[in-house]
């Protein structure tokens, strides 16, 4: 099975074509597209997510040294920065948004029975927690933060089950933790888990009128150090390819069944995407061991 095909093909086809179609037409993504499709964009950014790619040029160089190889996993055109640039700040970044929440949907049902989160509660628990990406406020003038600093967040719920992320925002930095409380849905009898950034008595006693439960722990910070892009259009399209990816490798974790940790994957597809290894045997015949990761934080889809 998959003789024959690149690491990088075989993830591709555990995201549904035709549910990415679906989010494409929506938004009109390949409206006038003669070249370098939605679907080719996703799958440039994914291999620059999974080999962690520090810019532009850094992603054209490694195209044009594996261009033949690239053609056999989906992406026919010849890619240059400017190409990529151009499609991460023109094409409507919530293509990747929504259809980020289909794998979201996805990973969820596979994770539901999930018993890797070893506290002995019956309720679903949630991590809520953000993420601060501080940025050149010249380069990024729409990430308003402080007067000579800019930065954006995304803000994220974690079902703890897996570590799927069910819920995520993205916005400038001068939004307060405590405001995205207001847009979640409590779910009654579940519980959250949260930093002293959300401690917002009106706020949790809503959350207790809702039969919920919430604990207060200490705050982390996740950061990037490098966007291919200086628009929110081209921030946000790469925050979610990222998450996307992310939820990729969580979904063929569990489909292959596969004992290795999130981390130990996505360390191991890194160096071997354009192996024609069948992903099972990738991982049977491995040396790799699971490491005890519990210092990891399996979100970090960015550098600290």
């Amino acid at each position: 099975m998959n003789a024959g095909k690149a690491v990088l093909a075989q993830i591709m086809e555990f995201a549904s074509r035709y549910e990415f179609n679906k989010c494409v037409d929506k938004y009109n993504g390949n409206h006038k597209v003669k070249t370098f499709t939605c679907w080719e964009q996703f799958i440039v950014m994914s291999f620059a997510q999974l080999t962690y790619r520090e810019s532009l040029r850094d992603i054209e160089a490694c195209l044009q040294a594996i261009s033949n190889k690239l053609y056999h996993c989906g992406v026919k055109s010849k890619v240059a920065k400017s190409t990529l640039a151009d499609a991460n700040e023109s094409r409507d970044w919530r293509i990747y948004a929504d259809f980020a929440q289909q794998l979201i949907n996805e990973a969820r049902g596979l994770y539901k029975d999930d018993n890797d989160f070893k506290i002995e509660i019956d309720e679903i628990a949630y991590a809520l927690d953000s993420s601060t990406i501080d940025l050149c406020l010249s380069l990024f003038p729409w990430a308003k933060f402080r007067k000579k600093k800019g930065a954006v967040k995304m803000h994220t719920l974690l079902d703890l089950r897996g570590s799927i992320p069910t819920f995520i925002e993205i916005t400038d930095g001068k939004v307060h933790d405590v405001n995205i409380l207001d847009l979640l849905l409590i779910e009654p009898g579940a519980v959250y888990i949260m930093d002293r950034a959300y401690v917002d008595f009106s706020r949790l006693f809503d959350m207790h009128q809702a039969q919920a439960y919430f604990v207060i722990r200490e705050k982390q910070h996740l950061r990037i150090k490098k966007f291919y892009g200086t628009s929110f259009n081209a921030v946000c399209t790469q925050i979610w390819i990222a998450v996307s990816v992310y939820l990729l490798v969580a979904i063929i974790k569990k489909r292959l069944k596969l004992e290795q940790e999130l981390y130990t994957i996505l360390q191991i597809f890194s160096i071997s995407l354009f192996e024609k290894v069948p992903l099972d045997q990738l991982f049977s015949e491995s040396d790799y061991r699971n490491t005890d990761n519990d210092n990891y934080n399996q979100l970090k889809l960015f550098d600290l």
